[in-house]
């Protein structure tokens, strides 16, 4: 397994590029919230004001599975090397937003251990949207993805 999470995380490492400058104390934005609310969106308007590298679960996903399942055992493989890599790019001072659903508290707390081991600034940030506007979201997207768009 160890083997396996290695060359996951290499894989996602080698799909980086043009990484923000290092910085003391790199900020780290931890996006969380339910499908179609906003949070890639988000993610894009932020990157775009300050420098930030964006980790999307879903493009990520798609790196390590071309014909995603989102299953348990695929979910397990993503995040585990996504734990991995963002940890590794805090220690070295990159600032990070990690883009996912992230529903659950007991699966954020590995991102909020690992900024505190990295003494990054931990900005965990929570996207919602009228339950109307995430219905009109999800079925355009079922119609006509999006080609910046990986959800």
């Amino acid at each position: 397994m160890v083997g396996r999470l290695d060359e996951d995380v290499e894989k996602l490492r080698q799909s980086l590029n043009d990484l923000p400058q290092p910085q003391v104390e790199p900020p780290f934005i931890l996006v969380s919230g339910l499908p179609g609310t906003g949070k890639s969106f988000f993610c894009r308007k932020v990157a775009e004001r300050f420098p930030f590298l964006i980790l999307a679960s879903d493009t990520l996903r798609k790196i390590l599975f071309p014909f995603p399942q989102y299953k348990e055992n695929e979910n397990k493989r993503l995040f585990s090397a996504c734990h991995v890599l963002i940890e590794e790019l805090l220690t070295k001072g990159i600032p990070v937003i990690f883009d996912a659903t992230n529903l659950l508290e007991h699966r954020r707390e590995y991102f909020y251990d690992a900024a505190e081991r990295a003494g990054a600034k931990l900005i965990p940030v929570w996207v919602e949207a009228p339950t109307e506007v995430v219905q009109q979201r999800l079925l355009a997207r079922e119609k006509a993805p999006m080609p910046h768009d990986d959800s």
